[in-house]
């Protein structure tokens, strides 16, 4: 089907440090119009760190929205015109304090397309080496280690309910079985 729909008009109604909100006034296939509230947001990078013992890196730290303290690979926001794998290298060792060799292109993917326009840009790192940890003055976060085995095993048992590394976590497993495990 072709999308027949048409801006008529946006309009900011929100200006903030990470997001914006804009209120837009589209046309529908059917001719009728329809508002539609979007948070712009410039997207992000996230790692999938994987140490020497095939190990992957996660920190864990306070996520407000869900109010609680969540397992996640490593992420953060692109700076205005910011190279996602730039944003990638920098994120790494500024939350766990590694450095990476080797970066490797997953995916990117919309994080809520229904209402955001955040694109998530994945990556998993390799030949991990000592870096400096330089967390933002508002981040607390923690490192932990755990096995690709646990961390599927996290996902189904509700432990890991971050999207980014619920995808990620499943696109590397896939890269390492090689899709062996399809009929």
């Amino acid at each position: 089907m072709e999308n027949e729909t048409k801006l008529l008009k946006s309009e900011k109604v929100f200006d903030g440090r990470i997001i914006d909100v804009v209120h837009d006034v589209i046309t529908l296939p059917d001719g009728r119009e329809a508002v539609r509230e979007i948070v712009v947001h410039g997207g992000a990078a996230a790692i999938i760190p994987i140490n020497d013992k095939g190990e992957i890196i996660f920190v864990r730290q306070y996520r407000h929205p869900a109010r609680q303290n969540v397992l996640e690979i490593p992420a953060g926001t692109l700076e205005k015109d910011e190279d996602p794998l730039l944003c990638a290298t920098r994120e790494l060792e500024e939350e766990t304090g590694f450095k990476a060799k080797k970066f490797e292109h997953i995916t990117s993917m919309y994080s809520a397309i229904g209402f955001c326009t955040e694109v998530l840009h994945l990556y998993i790192a390799t030949e991990l080496y000592d870096g400096v940890v330089h967390l933002d003055e508002d981040e607390f976060v923690s490192v932990e280690t755990y096995t690709l085995e646990k961390a599927v095993e996290m996902i189904f048992s509700g432990e890991i309910i971050d999207a980014k590394t619920i995808v990620a976590i499943l696109c590397y497993k896939e890269k390492i079985d090689g899709g062996k495990n399809h009929n």
